[in-house]
């Protein structure tokens, strides 16, 4: 059976990118440019030939290389993090009232200024889209396992995976990032291998391919245009034609229960 992807050529995911960085009129609405470039490139999928045993073990261990690169630098990380902490010495106290604020503060802070001008980012894809998170957000990748739906979830909510003792909270993405383009067609088309964490939280995104993790520059990315509309879209890594991810942000409209397209309080 041959895959589906509603972004068969990169012109149309560069379009479908940048109308969600130009924030389109409505959130119900998609701009229609880009409806049109959509259709076209669903005019355009062709059946592929399924590729064989030996690219898919090629391609399985490619990738599980890049959960195992991606873990052991977040495991790095955060041995360092607890040495520089047991490091430091306290010298004055924070009531809690200024704890509160300086995180209220932090929080507005836009992701390109805590990122600093060179970072990495773990890219994956879902439904021929490809996403990028920060490492420095990423909270870990596990691979799909068996699901437990929940009843009065949204639609987006696939259910709640077991990986030893939490309870870890599944997002269909393609249905979240994308829902105007979401069909049955879509759907059964989707290949869920991988779980990508979302910070310190118990939220994950599935996806279907691990592509690699890359060397970034602020420079490399378009960063959206105003704050509003899509808070989560922190921008678009240019040359790689991808959704760079808030995750801060992300965490905040999940923890809601809004979709992707949802206006935030």
């Amino acid at each position: 059976m041959s895959k589906q992807s509603p972004f068969a050529r990169e012109e149309v995911m560069e379009a479908y990118l940048d109308s969600l960085l130009k924030e389109p009129e409505t959130p119900e609405d998609v701009t229609a440019r880009t409806a049109k470039l959509l259709e076209q490139a669903s005019q355009q999928i062709t059946e592929s030939t399924l590729i064989s045993v030996e690219k898919q073990d090629i391609a399985q261990h490619a990738e599980e290389a890049i959960a195992e690169k991606v873990t052991s630098i977040l495991e790095t990380s955060t041995l360092e993090n607890v040495e520089d902490k047991n490091r430091e010495t306290v010298t004055h106290t924070e009531t809690l009232e200024e704890r509160a604020l300086d995180a209220a503060v932090k929080s507005k802070v836009p992701l390109k200024d805590t990122l600093g001008f060179r970072f990495q980012a773990l890219f994956f894809e879902v439904a021929g889209l490809t996403l990028a998170v920060p490492l420095t957000t990423l909270g870990g990748i596990h691979q799909i396992e068996k699901i437990g739906p929940l009843f009065g979830k949204p639609d987006w909510f696939m259910g709640v995976m077991l990986h030893r003792e939490s309870k870890l909270n599944v997002v269909d993405s393609a249905k979240w990032v994308m829902p105007e383009k979401y069909d049955e067609n879509l759907a059964q088309s989707l290949n869920y291998r991988y779980l990508i964490m979302l910070g310190e939280s118990l939220w994950g995104l599935a996806s279907e391919k691990l592509v690699n993790t890359v060397n970034l520059t602020t420079d490399d990315v378009k960063w959206r245009e105003s704050t509003g509309k899509r808070p989560w879209l922190a921008g678009m890594v240019k040359e790689k034609m991808c959704a760079l991810i808030d995750v801060e942000e992300l965490i905040s409209m999940l923890n809601k229960g809004l979709s992707s397209n949802d206006q935030t309080p």
